[in-house]
C-alpha cells in the first residue's frame, strides 16, 4: 500500500481552489452564487474527529501490543488496513472539498463581503476549509500510526515494496 503524498494533496488542494474560485466570480456573474450549507463543516469535522479517535485508539492497542502488556488487546491487520484505506479515501476527497470551499470562501472576502448572508456564507465555507484541512491531517496522522516500521534485516530492494 501506497503511502499518502502531501504534494499529491497540496497540488489537488491548489487545482481546487483556482477552479471553485473562478467557477464562483463566473457564476455570480451569471447569476446567483449558491450558497454554502451548514452542514459542511459539521460532516467534515466529524468525519475528521472519527480518524483522529480510530488513529489514537490504534496507536495505544499498538503500542499495548508492543511492550506485550498482559491483557493487551491486538490489532486486527486487516480492520488497521481498512483504517488506512478510509483516511487515505478521506485525505483525497477532504483536499477537493478544502479546496473548494477555500476557494468560495477566498471569493466571498474578496468581492462580496458587504452583505450579511455573504458573511455568513464566507464564515460557514472558512470553517469547510478548516474542517477539510482537519480531516487531511487525521487521515496522514492515522497513516503514520498504522505505518510498519522498516524491516532492517532486508535488501534495499525489498524494502520498497513494503511502502
Amino acid at each position: 500500500m501506497r503511502t499518502l503524498r502531501i504534494r499529491m494533496l497540496a497540488g489537488l488542494f491548489a487545482i481546487a481552489v483556482v477552479i471553485a474560485w473562478s467557477a464562483a466570480r463566473l457564476w455570480d456573474t451569471v447569476g446567483t452564487l449558491p450558497g454554502v450549507p451548514v452542514a459542511a463543516p459539521i460532516v467534515l469535522a466529524l468525519i475528521a474527529v472519527a480518524l483522529f479517535a480510530t488513529a489514537l485508539s490504534l496507536r495505544s492497542r499498538l503500542r499495548a501490543q508492543r511492550e506485550r502488556r498482559p491483557g493487551a488487546k491486538g490489532v486486527d491487520p486487516l480492520a488497521a488496513a481498512r483504517a488506512v484505506v478510509f483516511g487515505q479515501a478521506s485525505a483525497l476527497v477532504a483536499s477537493l472539498v478544502a479546496g473548494m470551499y477555500g476557494g468560495a470562501c477566498i471569493y466571498l472576502i474578496m468581492y462580496k463581503l458587504d452583505m450579511d448572508p455573504r458573511r455568513h456564507q464566507a464564515v460557514y465555507a472558512g470553517l469547510a476549509f478548516l474542517a477539510g484541512i482537519a480531516v487531511v491531517a487525521a487521515a496522514i496522522f492515522l497513516e503514520r500510526v498504522c505505518k510498519l516500521p522498516d524491516d532492517e534485516d532486508a535488501p534495499p530492494g525489498a524494502r520498497a515494496h513494503h511502502r
